[in-house]
């Protein structure tokens, strides 16, 4: 009912920037809060920001300054411009939203299929 579509994932030397995309498709009536999460090989997924349709950001400590979070609640879009990239920021990147379905008034989360980025040193 419901997908996310990531872009903007790839290959960057450290210190250099990414932004990262994810779109949703489907039967929207409405999205709360938009988020990225990051799972490294052999590491748990982690937060990596949120941001509420109303009210302020939140960060992990680690990206703090250097990645911000934004949405576009007309395109459905949430952003992730990443700055001074690390080799520790190097992971699969997942977008999650939580959307009330149009068809039911149902709140549930959704996520996207991931997209890498691989920051060199």
């Amino acid at each position: 009912q419901v997908q996310l579509a990531e872009s903007g994932g790839g290959l960057v030397q450290a210190g250099g920037s990414l932004r990262l995309s994810c779109t949703a498709s489907g039967s929207i009536w409405r999205i709360n809060a938009m988020g990225w999460y990051r799972q490294a090989p052999g590491k748990q997924r982690e937060l990596v920001a949120t941001i509420p349709r109303d009210g302020s950001p939140n960060y992990a400590d680690s990206v703090k300054g250097r990645f911000t979070i934004s949405r576009d609640n007309a395109k459905k879009t949430v952003y992730l411009q990443m700055n001074s990239l690390k080799p520790e920021d190097t992971a699969v990147y997942y977008c999650s939203m939580g959307v009330v379905l149009s068809t039911t008034l149902n709140r549930s989360d959704y996520w996207g299929q991931g997209t890498q980025v691989t920051v060199s040193s």
